[in-house]
């Protein structure tokens, strides 16, 4: 048989009529906003109709630290919910929308794969329904009007030299990161240095997806601090009259989109923060529609459980008053054996020892994401050149740590390949053994927050910062933010902040390089090690191989 790639198989799709997989949700045709024949938003007004009803039962889906293997969450994510659909549960899927940086960088799509894809899969791949384009207009709207202020006499007496609120672009460009603005003189206003982040780590893209409503999302976009007076007090958003019009560029981007899988399914893909640099989830008010309109909802945080699930729980629900009924790890055979010291082109040997040896990277995940209070269950994700005695040695080791492995063939075979998955996770969801609460309390200091997701999660020795950096921490929480809690920016790779430092590593270091204030959002962001709010491109992108076909199709999408 042919081996088709992902976007071959979406492509061969048959997708119903949006209207129709709206129908099987409840939601009248009134109430979808159509961008074409196969996506569409859903209006506020249905959804604020939804407040009294009960909720479903929330399921995360995250991981081990991602390798050059491959782990498959976000297809795992839709095979599960393709799968709870195939054993009878009313279930929807809530997952990210992709950002074009990685995709023209490294990723090259983000809707699953395989038989477990969402559809349409170019479209969520490219522009989808221009939520990010609104984003990233609505931030730099607040730029422009930051540096207008000041050319026109700077009545709000802002400091030119704490000006703390950059550019974004949805576009990995090194190029950007540090820079200077306002050359060419006084028509061009103050000469002062800057720089770009991507626009997945935009505040505004935080705080779209932690609002709950317009108003909601206007108040927290007027309570972002933009930059400091010469005597330290704080200008916001709203001082400069920025919160309105940003509103009005993020209204349509506020209603969550909704799409379908390959087995016609529902998919709800809203938002799309990074979860190395950002709070990596999707948008609250998708999972909370999603909840009111599903049994069970299936749901993915980004990368590893190290950054998204902590972040998961720790920031989303938190913020939004969710409790987790269970949770899913995804994990390889392949990527055992890469943290097991083997290289990526010796993977398809089989060596039952190297998988034992890299084991203790998703033992690690098995037990922080269960010190939240959340049951968990492996997901071995199959690929064809995995043995009997590989998976058995994952499965053995799983068992002695206290998780069951079930092997999951969605990547090849849809939901008939996870059934037993689905099942497994519907029953633990239903016996409601979920004890879930956040890492640390709201009460406990910004440094010892860190230090505890440093030590508890990352099983570090210390974090360190110096004195400037604890200073900040300590004039934040003097100013009535000490309470929130805490976005660590990561690299994904590892528990350290060394990605190159596979496995469970112990005994190393946290440093602090910088920390930032989003206040509108709720959070306050750590940023380690070497780790870039403004990704570059690799030295063979993606969108080198990325065109449009003879017959009309794009193709380098994977």
């Amino acid at each position: 048989m042919a081996f088709k790639s992902d976007i071959e198989i979406a492509r061969e799709a048959r997708k119903l009529p949006i209207q129709a997989i709206g129908d099987r949700l409840g939601i009248p045709a009134e109430h979808l906003l159509p961008y074409g024949h196969d996506k569409a938003k859903v209006s506020q007004d249905f959804i604020e109709s939804l407040a009294d009803r009960p909720d479903g039962k929330l399921i995360l889906v995250t991981a081990i630290n991602p390798t050059p293997a491959g782990e498959g969450k976000t297809t795992t994510t839709v095979g599960l919910g393709d799968g709870l659909n195939a054993i009878g549960r009313k279930a929807v899927i809530c997952i990210r929308e992709a950002s074009l940086g990685p995709n023209f960088g490294m990723k090259g799509g983000a809707a699953g794969g395989g038989h477990a894809q969402v559809v349409p899969m170019e479209e969520m791949n490219l522009h989808f329904t221009g939520d990010f384009h609104a984003i990233t207009a609505a931030h730099n709207l607040l730029s422009a009007m930051i540096d207008n202020h000041i050319y026109w006499g700077n009545s709000l007496e802002i400091d030119e030299r704490r000006i703390v609120w950059r550019r974004v672009m949805d576009m990995n460009d090194r190029a950007l990161r540090d820079m200077v603005v306002g050359l060419g003189g006084v028509p061009n206003g103050f000469a002062r240095q800057t720089g770009f982040d991507i626009t997945v780590a935009s505040e505004v893209m935080a705080i779209l997806c932690l609002a709950r409503d317009l108003d909601d999302l206007q108040k927290r976009l007027g309570d972002i601090v933009v930059a400091y007076r010469r005597d330290r007090t704080p200008i916001h958003c709203r001082d400069i009259k920025a919160d309105g019009a940003m509103t009005v560029l993020l209204r349509d981007a506020m209603q969550p989109n909704l799409v379908q899988t390959l087995e016609n399914n529902p998919a709800f893909v809203h938002g799309g923060p990074f979860a190395n640099i950002a709070h990596g989830c999707n948008s609250v008010i998708a999972t909370r529609t999603a909840l009111k309109l599903g049994d069970y909802v299936v749901t993915e945080a980004g990368f590893g459980a190290d950054l998204g699930a902590e972040k998961f729980f720790d920031i989303k629900c938190r913020k939004a008053g969710l409790k987790p009924a269970a949770a899913v790890i995804v994990a390889t055979v392949r990527a055992m054996k890469m943290n097991g010291g083997v290289a990526k082109a010796d993977l398809g040997a089989e060596n039952v020892e190297a998988v034992q040896k890299g084991c203790p990277n998703l033992g690690r995940h098995i037990a922080n994401v269960k010190s939240f209070g959340v049951p968990v269950v492996v997901a071995i994700n199959h690929f064809h050149s995995d043995t009997e005695a590989e998976i058995a040695a994952v499965k053995a080791y799983c068992e002695a740590h206290g998780a069951e492995a079930i092997l999951c063939r969605h990547w090849a075979e849809g939901s008939a390949g996870i059934r037993d998955l689905a099942t497994r996770v519907a029953e633990i969801a239903d016996a409601g053994v979920a004890t879930f609460a956040p890492l640390y309390d709201d009460e406990m200091g910004l440094f010892q927050k860190i230090e505890t997701i440093a030590k508890r999660i990352y099983h570090a020795d210390e974090a360190i910062a110096d004195k400037a950096i604890r200073d900040q921490l300590r004039a934040w929480e003097a100013a009535g933010y000490g309470h929130l809690p805490i976005c660590m920016a990561k690299t994904q790779y590892s528990f350290s902040t060394d990605p190159n430092l596979r496995g469970a590593p112990t005994g190393h270091t946290v440093p602090i390089r910088e920390v930032r204030l989003s206040a509108g959002a709720g959070f306050v962001v750590v940023i380690c090690g070497e780790i870039m709010t403004m990704p570059g491109l690799p030295r063979a992108p993606a969108a080198e191989t990325i065109r449009i076909s003879d017959a009309g199709f794009v193709e380098g999408l994977f």
